[in-house]
């Protein structure tokens, strides 16, 4: 299995759609990089979160999850309390060739502040928004920049084609758009 390199993920983005929308070059003026890069491509977080609040005193409960859980939020800069966690979506939606498996990273921007993206892998055939696990490991608040940078995909072919797809299975978080809650 092989990462693959940048004129790979151009051609997959521009010929097959499998980033769309697709930035060719990374983007870094004033902003938290975004776009691709050597042997990768940087998503942008969507304005749309959901932060984890004890209002209702809910419990987490991932065979059963209840969306009081979460307080919404749509905005520019999101304030993630400290100690907290919060779920987003990437503004890119991806389609995922049968033959890769895709695995997702933090940026080093916020892992350098004590923020965590979840390390996420995107199956063989699975299409769209990535919802974002971030956590802010942090006693302070920390903020969160929508439409910049929040992750880094790296792409890996397999020396055969799988079995099996995530298509193949009809997987439960196939073709999501915007945040996606836990479903059993």
């Amino acid at each position: 299995m092989g990462i693959m390199p940048d004129h790979w993920i151009r051609r997959m983005a521009t010929e097959r759609g499998m980033i769309s929308p697709f930035v060719e070059k990374q983007t870094r003026d004033g902003v938290i990089s975004y776009g691709l890069s050597s042997y990768g491509y940087d998503a942008r977080v969507g304005p749309d979160f959901k932060l984890f609040t004890n209002v209702e005193s809910a419990v987490v409960d991932p065979k059963n999850f209840t969306p009081t859980s979460f307080v919404d939020r749509t905005t520019d800069v999101c304030v993630i309390p400290p100690n907290s966690f919060a779920l987003a979506h990437t503004i890119e939606y991806f389609r995922i060739p049968r033959d890769v498996l895709v695995i997702c990273l933090g940026k080093s921007t916020y892992a350098r502040c004590g923020i965590i993206v979840n390390v996420t892998p995107l199956e063989p055939e699975w299409e769209g928004q990535v919802t974002i696990e971030i956590s802010n490991t942090t006693p302070l608040p920390a903020r969160i920049y929508a439409n910049e940078g929040i992750c880094q995909f790296l792409f890996l072919q397999g020396t055969e084609v799988c079995e099996t797809s995530y298509a193949d299975r009809r997987g439960k978080y196939m073709g999501q758009r915007g945040v996606a809650l836990p479903k059993l």
